[in-house]
């Protein structure tokens, strides 16, 4: 049995040694293996690169010959042209206080002084920025911080008026152990997945497109009864040919990054959902396209191959959608706490709160207005960084695949 690890306590001394300068291959190798003979314990290491430039820290127990350690290490950085600092404290880091959450902000581009409004919300939240590193430089830059002391909801209101003062987005998640488990992502259809709305795409062949699209527009604000709309627009629709679906499907463009954000998190063990108040005979194919879990939408009826301008069975509205993402989450067995919404109309807002992460992707202003969080990059796969996986990951993810 090996001894057990000795406690530190916070009054024992303690030395931080930084080294600072171009980053170079064999670093942390000779200054850990320098180290070695002066009987240290390794009590936390924080390692940093930008732009080529090198920012290691070590924090270590004080050894008996402090000089010799000293002199070692600016052995080192004078062997790598690094400039070193030596500073003798007490104890470990300062405990985190309570309240820690993780800081995602999307900027296409991001400005400084975006990040100045935001860590003066922080501060003013009584948080504290423990940690701050780099998701993606591209499609847009994604910045994560880890913040401790201050009230996940209510850093998520705070920061959601100020990301929208700044024209950036900014999602906040309670750090916990739930973060790591496997989730559900529940997707609205039109306008999210893909561009545009499928019923208007089935209209333009019935001849009544323009009429149909100032109905949409109208329910996705909030300002119409979905369901009505729905049944009053697909009222237009008698006498399409069935065939009219198969083209439509055929002519949809997904949302820029869907199938990378899609099959990234697949890999992860994430399953998927798509809950739309479209139509079956498009969802379904969508869904067997992209490898898609489960799906929800309304189902056209048909007659003698034409479409009769009615629904079968129940309509899946604003409260249907909200009701399948409990239903799928249930199947998958992933605690509704662990659901990810992503959604554009103010169908969708019943959905988005139910959720443990509700998304409101390009969203009309009512439905950005009451979403936790807003995504406003027509970058799909943005979302990956709000679920803490960096762009390096996917590209990593990518190669392997393609090796």
């Amino acid at each position: 049995m090996t001894d057990p690890v000795p406690t530190l306590h916070f009054n024992d001394p303690t030395v931080l040694v930084t080294l600072t300068g171009p980053d170079q291959s064999g670093v942390t190798t000779r200054l850990f293996a320098d180290l070695e003979p002066f009987g240290v314990e390794v009590i936390d290491v924080e390692q940093l690169v930008v732009r080529g430039r090198l920012i290691l820290s070590a924090l270590l127990t004080v050894p008996d010959d402090r000089s010799h350690l000293e002199s070692t290490v600016h052995d080192v950085g004078a062997t790598f042209g690094l400039e070193v600092a030596v500073e003798y404290g007490t104890g470990d880091n300062r405990a985190r206080r309570v309240g820690r959450s993780q800081v995602v902000i999307l900027g296409a581009p991001l400005r400084p002084a975006a990040m100045a409004a935001l860590a003066q919300r922080i501060k003013d939240d009584g948080g504290n920025i423990d940690r701050i590193v780099r998701m993606a430089r591209y499609p847009v830059t994604a910045i994560r911080m880890e913040v401790s002391g201050a009230d996940p909801d209510q850093l998520q209101a705070d920061l959601a008026a100020v990301a929208f003062e700044q024209g950036v987005d900014v999602a906040v998640q309670e750090n916990g152990i739930l973060r790591h488990a496997q989730r559900l992502v529940v997707m609205d259809v039109d306008s999210t997945l893909i561009q545009g709305e499928v019923i208007e795409m089935i209209a333009a062949h019935a001849g009544c497109e323009a009429e149909v699209a100032a109905v949409t527009e109208s329910a996705m604000q909030g300002d119409l009864d979905f369901s009505e709309s729905l049944i009053s627009r697909v009222a237009l629709l008698e006498g399409v040919e069935e065939s009219a679906l198969d083209e439509v499907y055929e002519s949809l463009t997904y949302a820029p990054g869907a199938r990378t954000m899609i099959r990234t998190l697949k890999r992860l063990g994430y399953r998927f959902a798509l809950v739309s108040g479209g139509f079956t005979h498009i969802i379904e194919r969508i869904a067997a396209e992209l490898d898609i879990d489960y799906f929800a939408a309304n189902q056209l009826e048909v007659v003698d191959g034409r479409l009769t301008g009615k629904i079968v069975g129940d309509i899946v509205d604003r409260a249907g959608k909200a009701e399948a993402l409990r239903h799928f989450a249930e199947q998958a067995r992933i605690s509704v706490k662990n659901t990810v919404a992503i959604g554009d109309g103010a169908n969708d807002l019943d959905m988005l709160a139910a959720a443990g992460l509700g998304i409101a992707f390009n969203a009309k202003p009512l439905v950005r207005d009451q979403a936790r969080t807003s995504v406003n990059v027509p970058y799909l796969d943005a979302i990956i960084y709000l679920l803490g996986i960096t762009r390096e990951e996917v590209e990593a993810a990518d190669e392997a695949d393609r090796g």
